[in-house]
């Protein structure tokens, strides 16, 4: 469950391009339609194939890019969804039940990048709570709630920094913005453009 401290005040903690700059650098493409492979989902979110697969299945964090329908096609997981696994990776880290993960996915996914990169995430094990501000945060703790938190816009800020290095895939079959690349794939490639 995802309870919100009641305090009567709202806070902000900036804007995402304050939380992450350049996320989207030049972005002419729509968020919704460039997404990463499952094999960089799962390196990214640092989780296993198993897990990813699993809440796939189960519905707890599926690809909102494109759903693998059917032999050979690859399921496409947007930004936000790779931070909504890191997140469950987290919180499945600390303790908390798969049952009251869902729940607290279910409010994650209501809410926009925007909207994420002001949450703090608290949880005393069996309850996980929503900060949207520092008066929030002591509210709660205050109380005696809150054994651990998750602040979901450092969990950003490591994204952003991790999800540079991997290659990103357009849904649309457009061009999308290249990894970085290696030494030796660079080679690879000038050495084809040689010999081709």
């Amino acid at each position: 469950m995802v309870d919100q401290p009641n305090n009567g005040e709202g806070g902000t903690q900036g804007t995402l391009e304050d939380v992450a700059p350049g996320l989207f650098p030049n972005d002419t493409v729509p968020d919704d339609l460039v997404g990463y492979r499952v094999p960089s989902a799962c390196q990214i979110a640092g989780i296993t194939y198993r897990q990813l697969d699993y809440w796939a299945r189960t519905g707890l964090v599926v690809p909102s890019i494109r759903s693998a329908a059917g032999s050979g096609s690859q399921r496409l997981y947007s930004f936000k969804d790779i931070l909504v696994l890191k997140i469950v990776k987290r919180l499945l880290d600390t303790g908390i039940s798969l049952q009251n993960i869902r729940v607290a996915v279910d409010h994650l996914r209501k809410r926009g990048v925007e909207d994420l990169a002001r949450i703090t995430l608290f949880s005393d094990g069996t309850t996980v709570y929503e900060c949207t501000s520092a008066e929030e945060v002591v509210d709660l703790l205050q109380g005696g709630q809150g054994v651990f938190g998750i602040a979901v816009s450092g969990a950003m800020r490591e994204l952003t920094g991790t999800i540079a290095e991997f290659p990103a895939e357009r849904a649309d079959g457009g061009e999308s913005d290249p990894s970085p690349e290696d030494e030796l794939a660079s080679r690879r490639r000038n050495k084809a453009r040689k010999t081709g």
